[in-house]
């Protein structure tokens, strides 16, 4: 019979907390001038373990349909990010998709290599021990939301979101 001790005794490590993680972003070469990739683990306030799905096929046959698995599609990878005073990171990524597709005259990198990054999601217990990690292959930045500036916003830091894409992931129990 479920009692409260057989449900406590199946939340291993008091259950996985939302809360405990880090992201570490390597930013390339091109985009940072020097500690983004620790301050991103600092300052990194909000992200997401990815999520995915395996598309169908629907094959019609005789007035039934037959489903097959399709390919595997990701999600897009958010992260939020607390702004700092000297604008560390927003600088980096800005510099980041500049160099991807400069301001100025839309020209850029056309080498993934060269702007692509292996980024890495390491979810934490209470003592700030790994306990899974995620590895992003070939991630870059798509997107970088708006800070909204207001008079009237009192006691809170900056925040602003950034979107990536990546080709795939790991995982430490998967590859």
């Amino acid at each position: 019979m479920a009692n409260i001790d057989s449900f406590k005794s199946k939340l291993i490590g008091g259950g996985a907390r939302a809360n405990q993680f880090r992201v570490v972003m390597p930013f390339p070469g091109f985009a940072q001038i020097g500690g983004e990739t620790e301050s991103m683990a600092y300052l990194c306030e909000a992200a997401s373990l990815p999520g995915m799905t395996v598309g169908t096929v629907d094959i019609p046959f005789r007035g039934r349909t037959l489903y097959v698995a399709g390919e595997r599609t990701f999600e897009a990878f958010e992260v939020t990010i607390l702004n700092d005073t000297n604008f560390l990171i927003r600088n980096a990524y800005e510099r980041w998709l500049n160099g991807i597709n400069n301001l100025t005259d839309n020209e850029g990198l056309t080498n993934p290599t060269d702007y692509q990054v292996d980024a890495f999601v390491d979810q934490l217990d209470r003592n700030g021990s790994i306990i899974k990690t995620y590895t992003f292959r070939g991630m870059f930045p798509t997107s970088i939301s708006d800070i909204g500036l207001n008079y009237n916003t009192n006691n809170q830091v900056e925040t602003f979101t950034v979107t990536h894409r990546f080709q795939y992931f790991e995982t430490n129990t998967t590859t």
